[in-house]
């Protein structure tokens, strides 16, 4: 920075001063949330410097406790927070506190335009944090010196209007301190009493130690909730846990608790979202649970502890066999790892699978958000993906309103049944109306309804469940039980066999080469028709995926299977070909059968001829 720069104003970027306007003016509600900001901000800094000194010992003062100091002096009406953790530069503090980060500014404005959070509960979650100590400031002065042995200590001073200025400082140790020259109306955050309230409140699990000057007792509990025995934590203290570790005001669906001995030695707190959608008041900024070593936060968001699709759960781990002195880099590749991944996978899998039996609704509730979490993990690389199957729900054609699982389906089989039969579908509806399900209807065999876009990726690997073959009744090869003639929409009448080759050529004839063939089926109760898939084409599945990957692929020409007793086609068969009738019937019956399968590619195109038919029949 240029010298004759160092002592001048300096002006704040326009979103900042928008900011520090609202904040100032528009903000006396609960103004108690500043300490709250500049203790989180002081962690951070402590947090910072473990992180450095795992690896580097060169630093300003190695030895020096890592903890917040908060001092106060009711005369002259300032308030002082300090901290001994990585400190800054003189450039640092014109980046770090003369300019807040474009996109956060924007949204913090946008949150309060729109009103929907109360300010003071989302101030931290866009950069802007440090800035609520304006609400009860009349001038801020922050003097830090860097970690770095041969940085010189520097000041960063403001009142909230337009500029600020840089000036040098003198400070011995290293750190930051924040002084603040408090208002008249906020006196009361110079007694001792307010301060301890308000960090109790706030801050009680902040890592590290918080002192009130003059007083050696440690004010917050600094409680790694984590590490005491599940059976002294009550469910409040959780959800408290949760609320200030995530900034989620929606209590979780549920929450594991881990304290293992062996074959490592770990504690872990995982939570479950309500939702799948992470709101932009969160505090979690990606997916991944905070990784500590003997309360040492070594990675804020670890991947590399559950499988990915098990991304959208919340939380900490802590393990005394990590090395402290491990690189975060390396981290990943040790075998303790290996063996903390193996043991939190099967404690999520455990506390769904319990939650699913115990509490059914509430997994109803985390199935509909966060379903495709699981069958992800079934069609990618969870391994074996097989643990993940009690996990499923599925809508089926005997339980179209409620969902089941796999081992219910299997205990509703009809005697002898073999196999677990399944449609694929744009949606319940028309899996429930589709003709390929009336046999099964007919003789009492349950199908699953799987129309969730990522059912077809998860069939490409889920073939078997225990011993039952997974099978798609639209498959050719399918065996389908016999229909008794008694389920036929007109038993007594028999069209021959004279008229039922009338009937396919004149569907050949009329259709021509949109479809490979035309032929009867005995696998129609009430409907004329049905589409199936040539032998040999590509499976219905993995059409499906090609189709939602939008990738080229041939769609095959498709097989017309006529259904010999219906009443519609035995009325057709007695007409002649030159009826202008026939034509329309014969589109009609063939587009109806493209609708049910989600092929037709321009329904509306209907309208017309459906109009000509109603004419006709009101004749």
């Amino acid at each position: 920075m240029p010298e004759n720069t160092q002592k001048s104003a300096i002006p704040f970027k326009a979103e900042t001063r928008q900011i520090l306007e609202i904040l100032i003016h528009s903000l006396y509600n609960e103004r108690e949330v500043f300490l709250r900001e500049l203790i989180s901000n002081a962690s951070d800094a402590l947090t910072r410097m473990s992180f450095e000194m795992l690896t580097n010992r060169n630093v300003l003062d190695p030895d020096a406790e890592l903890k917040i100091v908060i001092s106060t002096d009711p005369e002259t009406r300032t308030l002082t927070v300090k901290d001994t953790g990585i400190g800054m530069t003189e450039v640092e503090l014109i980046e770090n506190l003369g300019t807040i980060a474009q996109s956060g500014a924007r949204n913090f404005l946008k949150a309060v335009e729109e009103g929907q959070q109360n300010v003071s509960d989302i101030i931290g979650q866009f950069g802007v944090g440090f800035y609520s100590a304006f609400m009860i400031a009349d001038s801020i002065r922050v003097v830090s010196r860097s970690y770095q042995p041969d940085a010189t200590a520097a000041a960063w001073v403001s009142t909230g209007e337009d500029t600020f200025s840089i000036e040098p400082a003198e400070k011995t140790d290293r750190g930051t301190e924040v002084i603040i020259r408090l208002k008249e109306d906020a006196a009361e955050f110079t007694e001792e009493h307010r301060l301890r309230e308000i960090i109790l409140r706030h801050s009680d699990y902040v890592p590290y130690p918080i002192y009130l000057k003059d007083n050696p007792e440690q004010v917050n509990h600094q409680t790694a909730l984590w590490r005491q025995a599940p059976h002294q934590v009550e469910k409040e203290e959780y959800e408290k846990f949760y609320r200030q570790f995530s900034m989620d005001f929606e209590p979780p669906i549920t929450y594991a608790h881990m304290a293992i001995d062996a074959p490592v030695q770990m504690y872990a707190l995982l939570f479950f979202p309500a939702t799948a959608e992470r709101n932009i008041f969160s505090a979690r900024k990606q997916e991944g649970l905070k990784l500590y070593a003997r309360k040492v936060l070594i990675q804020e968001y670890c991947q590399d502890l559950l499988p990915k699709c098990f991304r959208f759960v919340d939380g900490v781990v802590d393990s005394e066999d990590i090395p402290l002195n491990v690189s975060r880099e390396s981290v990943q590749s040790t075998r303790i790892m290996e063996q903390l991944e193996k043991l939190i996978t099967s404690k999520v899998i455990e506390t769904l699978k319990k939650l699913g039996e115990n509490e059914p609704e509430k997994y109803e509730t985390f199935w509909k958000n966060f379903r495709h979490f699981i069958k992800e993990g079934v069609a990618t690389d969870f391994e074996p993906y097989e643990k993940l199957l009690p996990l499923l729900r599925f809508y089926s054609l005997k339980s179209p309103d409620q969902w089941i699982t796999l081992e219910d389906y299997v205990k509703g089989m009809k005697e002898g049944q073999q196999k677990i039969y399944f449609l694929l579908g744009d949606e319940k509806a028309s899996l429930l109306h589709s003709p390929h399900m009336e046999a099964f209807r007919h003789n009492d065999y349950d199908v699953l309804l799987l129309s969730d876009p990522m059912d077809p990726f998860m069939l490409l690997r889920f073939k078997k469940y225990e011993t039952y073959e997974l099978v798609n009744i639209t498959s050719r090869d399918t065996e389908v039980p016999k229909i008794e003639k008694e389920a036929l929409d007109h038993p007594d009448e028999v069209i021959s066999d004279e008229k039922i080759q009338y009937l396919m050529d004149l569907f050949k004839t009329q259709l021509g080469d949109r479809v490979s063939e035309v032929k009867t089926t005995d696998r129609l109760v009430e409907s004329p028709a049905r589409l199936v898939d040539p032998e040999g084409s590509l499976p219905q599945e993995m059409q499906r995926v090609y189709h939602l990957l939008e990738k080229e692929y041939e769609l095959p020409q498709k097989i017309l299977e006529i259904n010999p007793n219906n009443s519609i086609l035995a009325n057709l068969a007695e007409r002649e070909k030159d009826d202008p009738r026939v034509k329309d019937i014969v589109e009609q019956i063939y587009e109806n059968a493209l609708l049910i399968e989600g092929l037709h590619p321009d329904p509306a195109s209907m309208i017309l001829r459906i109009q000509r038919l109603m004419q006709e029949a009101l004749k």
